[in-house]
């Protein structure tokens, strides 16, 4: 999951926080159902390493069986090499045939957990002080049990929506080099999984250290994840006779030309409207900066302000950024391979390609640049539907009074971005609120407030609705 992360600066002073509860009340009977849902999902250990998808999908969609669901209306799916790294697409048919359907993404799979770093078992669901605790009670297991059990209240509700409502929940989000389940589904089953649009992670609400809500965000867009390897190579030789070339060297100077490059200021139509609000919002040298940053882009003097902030820079432009290296072959030799890894993170609309030319450029002639699989699709900007976000915003009215709403662009990435390529916008939905520390997501003790839980699943339900017309 690649969640909101909002700026330091101001986006959250829109409007004045509003608290809520420290405490959750006791569940009702529905809610008592849902957690059955969830807390096994979220102990059902799906990690890449030593966990199974598939088990997940299965425990799943016999859930969705027991509701009513007939087995025509649920396609499990994995391939023979990757037998635990199975996902499954459930279909709730609309009456309105002319009406597109929409699709509810979710992944199943978590971000790898030891149980000797972390104070609580990882893969237990623990509450505690207000909070539910383990791997996956966020990302991404808190969305794709509030799909599913959507879809299992409709049917045993007997709701007829409009439009037809899928739901696709995959393995392979979270590890670059993965078999990913969103990705065969775009590849393979498209007319499986199409839709007129995609309800996604990647939104969400913020709270401040007091927990209470300070913005909700509508994700509208997202960078592309590409890895580039830098390689410079040497005959090498004794280290006692040193010569100026040197493959450490060379690719030091390389990384460090990395480093030093900014690339061009861009604009998509949702990053210029969250830095027009934004702007509004920030007082000083910061809000006039993103004003005459908007008027022209090339102002270098604005941009220097602006991208003081971490997340207004990584918002801008592509970045590129080394993170891993590795070095020679022993300690008293000259090096005959120096390799780094530099990860960059695509602004929409700019390709894989291009942004080769440039680190190639970057490089220089005896550094090589090649580009790591697997290769992502170019990030296409999203709309900013008012189909989309109208609703949005008016039902968060209802649930969440006074919460600003925006739109953002994710500076990560998530498996929205295969869709995406086939012609499918896919927006990052807001609804569930986390912590300002972004409540140990990717970390250690990763946790939800438990009324953000049930307040996210009761937007979200209706939000189904409102789409589903």
């Amino acid at each position: 999951m690649r969640t909101i992360k909002l700026a330091t600066f101001g986006i959250t002073a829109l409007l004045g926080a509003q608290p809520i509860a420290a405490s959750a009340p006791a569940l009702s009977p529905d809610q008592q159902r849902f957690f059955g849902l969830y807390k096994e999902l979220v102990e059902t250990n799906t990690t890449l390493s030593a966990g199974s998808c598939t088990q997940a999908a299965d425990q799943i969609a016999t859930r969705l069986k027991a509701a009513g669901f007939a087995d025509a209306d649920i396609t499990q799916f994995s391939v023979p090499d990757h037998p635990k790294d199975g996902g499954l697409v459930a279909i709730l048919p609309g009456s309105d045939q002319k009406l597109k359907p929409m699709l509810l993404l979710g992944h199943l799979d978590v971000v790898e957990a030891k149980r000797e770093d972390w104070v609580r078992d990882p893969f237990k669901l623990t509450e505690e002080d207000g909070y539910y605790y383990a791997r996956g009670t966020v990302d991404d297991k808190a969305m794709s049990a509030i799909w599913a059990d959507s879809l299992i209240r409709f049917k045993t509700a007997g709701y007829k929506p409009k439009r037809t409502i899928k739901l696709a929940l995959t393995c392979g989000e979270e590890t670059t080099f993965a078999w990913n389940g969103a990705q065969w589904l775009a590849n393979n089953r498209p007319d499986l999984i199409a839709a007129e649009f995609v309800l996604n992670e990647g939104g969400g609400g913020r709270l401040d250290a007091q927990g209470k809500r300070e913005v909700l965000a509508v994700q509208v867009g997202e960078k592309a994840a590409q890895n580039y390897t830098f390689a410079a190579t040497n005959p090498g030789g004794h280290s006692s006779q040193p010569v100026p070339d040197n493959a450490i060297y060379e690719l030091a100077d390389a990384v460090e030309a990395v480093r030093a490059y900014e690339f061009p200021v861009k604009f998509t139509d949702t990053t210029r409207a969250f830095f027009a609000a934004t702007a509004k919002a920030v007082p000083g040298a910061m809000g006039s900066a993103i004003t005459r940053l908007l008027a022209n882009p090339a102002d270098a003097a604005a941009d220097k302000i602006v991208s003081q902030d971490k997340t207004f820079h990584s918002t801008l432009r592509t970045t590129c950024v080394a993170t891993l290296l590795n070095a020679g072959h022993a300690e008293n030799a000259l090096p005959q391979r120096a390799t780094a890894n530099i990860n960059c993170r695509i602004f929409p609309g700019e390709t894989v390609d291009a942004t080769l030319a440039r680190l190639e450029e970057l490089a220089g002639p005896k550094v090589k640049v090649s580009i790591n699989p697997p290769v992502r699709p170019t990030a296409i900007p999203t709309p900013l539907d008012p189909r989309i976000l109208g609703p949005a915003t008016t039902l968060a009215a209802k649930h969440f009074p006074g919460v600003p709403v925006v739109p953002l662009m994710s500076t990560g990435a998530t498996d929205g971005i295969f869709f995406q390529a086939i012609g499918m916008p896919v927006y990052g939905v807001p609804g569930i609120f986390i912590d300002s520390d972004f409540s140990g997501i990717h970390g250690l003790n990763e946790r939800i407030r438990v009324k953000s839980l049930y307040d996210g699943r009761a937007y979200l339900y209706d939000l189904i609705k409102v789409y589903a017309g």
